[in-house]
Order: C-alpha cells, then structure tokens, then sequence
C-alpha cells in the first residue's frame, strides 16, 4: 500500500535537496523529523551528508532529532562518516557535565548503542557514585541522599537516556506522565510499563529493552521499595530550575 500524499515524510528523498531537508528537520514536528532523519540516513552518501550538516547546525542544542542524527552517523558503515564523527563530536552530542568529576561517556556510549539494559545498570551505579562510598558499597540509593544529587549531574543523566532514545526515556519523560496522571502512582505504573493489573513487572525479562517499549519505561528505580526513590527524582529542583 503506498502511502497517502498528505504524509509529510512521503516526498522521496532522491528529488529533495539539501537545502529542503535541512529545512524540513528544523521545523517539521518531532515525529517527522525522526522519520526523516531515518530516511536520509538509509538513502546513502547524500543523505548521511545532509545529516551532518544538520548536526553542525545543530550542536549547541541536543535533541531527540540531533542524537538519532549522531547515533545513525557514528553506526553508519562508511569512513567519511566515522571521521566526521571523531572530529567534531568525539565525546558525542550531549555535554558530559558533572559537579562531582564523574564520567559519564561510559552511559552515552551504551546508549548510543541502544544497549538500554547496560545503560540502566550503570545508571545505577552513577546515582551510587553521586550518593557517596556507602552507597556504592550497597549498589542501591536511600531516597533521602536523592535531595543531595547535583541537578547538573542529573541533568546529564536524564539528557543522555532523552536524545538517545528519540525523546522516549528519562526522568524528565517519567515526570511529565506522573504530572499528567495528577501524580497518581498507581495510574503511572501501568502507563510505563511497571505494573500490569496487581502484578510488578519482573526484572528484568519481563522489561522492554528497546524502543518498542512504552513512553517513560526507562531508566527504572526500584518500585518494590515504595515510591520514595522515584518521588525524590522527580520532586528533585533540577526538573524545575531554569
């Protein structure tokens, strides 16, 4: 079945220019960017060209759009786009800031890779290493140390999960929901994945590990122990200052 003309990403690609693409993924909605960026990075050499000059555009202002960008160029198999790659954004496109000296490429580079379910356990252990030595040694966080976190710490963590996964993980993400349900527990598990009927989600196989999971899924906190921890990552004033 071919797709209906009023779909804003059907106009084949070989007709278009670079001039049109780069201006069709800074104001077409988020959805038809990705989408687009998709389509250049499967229509070859011209495409892939198209999207780094997007990314140079782009740089100062990481998104959904501009990490699928990066992620297609850094995975694509030909060398122009690697050296591309190494030269202008080594350390990726989100900047990795941390108030404590923590290094947070070890994350960006799994999910770069898609690799959610490592990403999520070194998400872990980085909240372990904001929270101190006693924390690392147990390998979970008390909600109380949650308050203690730096927001730019958070910030970058939350930045990485969101423009690498097209806009679909994050705590800011989880926020927005539990803000949409009237901040309803219980409303928000089964929307993210966590809870189906009275039953948990079991970890981890009966977690999605891929972008076919539900809005908001990823990264996980420990529901089992109460709301306390995930309360405090999203009360936390990172989501809220300016």
């Amino acid at each position: 079945m071919s797709r209906s003309t009023t779909d804003p990403t059907s106009a084949p690609l070989p007709g278009s220019d670079l001039v049109t693409d780069l201006r069709r993924l800074n104001t077409e909605s988020e959805k038809t960017q990705l989408q687009l960026v998709q389509q250049l990075a499967d229509s070859g050499d011209s495409g892939l060209e198209t999207l780094m000059e997007f990314l140079l555009e782009r740089s100062q202002q990481p998104s959904a759009t501009v990490g699928k960008a990066y992620r297609l160029l850094r995975t694509a198999d030909t060398a122009k786009a690697k050296e591309f790659c190494q030269t202008h954004f080594p350390q990726g496109v989100v900047p990795l800031q941390s108030a404590q000296a923590i290094d947070y490429s070890p994350l960006q580079d799994l999910l770069i890779r898609q690799d959610f379910q490592a990403a999520d356990r070194l998400t872990l252990e980085k909240l372990c290493e904001l929270a101190g030595e006693t924390a690392i040694q147990r390998k979970w966080i008390y909600f109380t140390e949650v308050d203690g976190f730096p927001a730019v710490d958070l910030k970058t963590i939350n930045s990485l999960w969101l423009v690498y996964s097209e806009g679909k993980f994050g705590y800011s993400v989880q926020r927005e929901l539990w803000l949409g349900t009237g901040k309803n527990w219980e409303k928000l598990w089964p929307m993210i994945g966590w809870k189906s009927g009275n039953n948990w989600t079991r970890y981890p196989q009966e977690f999605t590990w891929d972008l076919s999971a539900p809005k908001g899924h990823l990264p996980l906190s420990n529901q089992l122990r109460g709301v306390r921890v995930i309360a405090a990552m999203l009360m936390h004033p990172a989501w809220t200052e300016k």
